[in-house]
């Protein structure tokens, strides 16, 4: 039923068609193209979370890139912004490879689940409100069903106030205010409920800057796995 619930999940959001914004934006972009991509098949289509059924580790990020996950439809895949999180998932025991170009390039996370607080590519980067309200119920069923999380990592703001968001009307917290954003700054909103961890976003404009390094990076995922390691009873 676990593994059934996801997979129908995952065909629901494919398939999803709530914010004509974005619909008409992610199916323009997968006929226009990018240069470089001219001989792709874009995917242009919500794209699906990815990773381990009894993942420990969930991995919130914002939304698919118009010629990255828009196009080779898989999360963080196919652009800068997955080349420096999987770099960091692989050196820390998450990832199988520490690149991902396309669905088929044998790629898999153990421990380790991929989603995002939008599904869709938006325009510029940046979902409106009503369209990240629209894909908030994808988030919060992926939490009832990933039954054996002990830590979320938000890359950004907006997914780490999007989670926050989804605890305080659930009534596990009284406010988001008690959790200000900053990197590498972790948080137990509560004993029943995954350890919470926030880092810079992996965009471009972050890790061109050097707002965000491979090493800041691999260093939250590694206390992610310090987190997961404590909450197992080991040392």
């Amino acid at each position: 039923m676990h593994c059934s619930s996801l997979a129908v999940l995952r065909d629901e959001i494919v398939a999803c068609t709530r914010c004509p914004r974005l619909t008409e934006y992610r199916a323009r972009i997968a006929l226009e193209k990018r240069r470089a991509y001219r001989d792709w098949d874009y995917w242009g289509k919500p794209v699906p979370p990815l990773g381990d059924l009894d993942a420990k580790l969930l991995v919130l990020g914002l939304a698919p890139a118009a010629h990255g996950g828009n196009r080779t439809g898989r999360m963080f895949t196919g652009d800068r912004s997955g080349d420096f999180l999987y770099r960091a998932l692989y050196n820390t025991g998450f990832a199988s490879q520490p690149h991902s170009v396309s669905r088929d390039d044998g790629m898999r996370l153990t421990g380790a689940y991929i989603s995002a607080t939008a599904r869709c590519a938006p325009p510029d980067n940046k979902p409106l409100p009503d369209e990240l309200r629209n894909c908030r119920s994808y988030l919060e069923r992926e939490l009832e069903l990933l039954k054996d999380l002990r830590v979320v990592v938000a890359l950004g703001r907006i997914a780490f106030d999007a989670y926050l968001t989804i605890l305080r009307d659930q009534g596990v917290i009284k406010s988001r205010a008690a959790f200000p954003f900053g990197h590498h700054v972790e948080y137990r909103p509560a004993p029943e409920r995954p350890g919470l961890l926030a880092s810079y976003h992996p965009s471009q404009q972050n890790t061109s800057t050097g707002k965000l390094t491979d090493q800041m990076l691999t260093a939250v995922f590694r206390r992610a796995r310090g987190i997961i390691d404590r909450r197992a009873g080991r040392s």
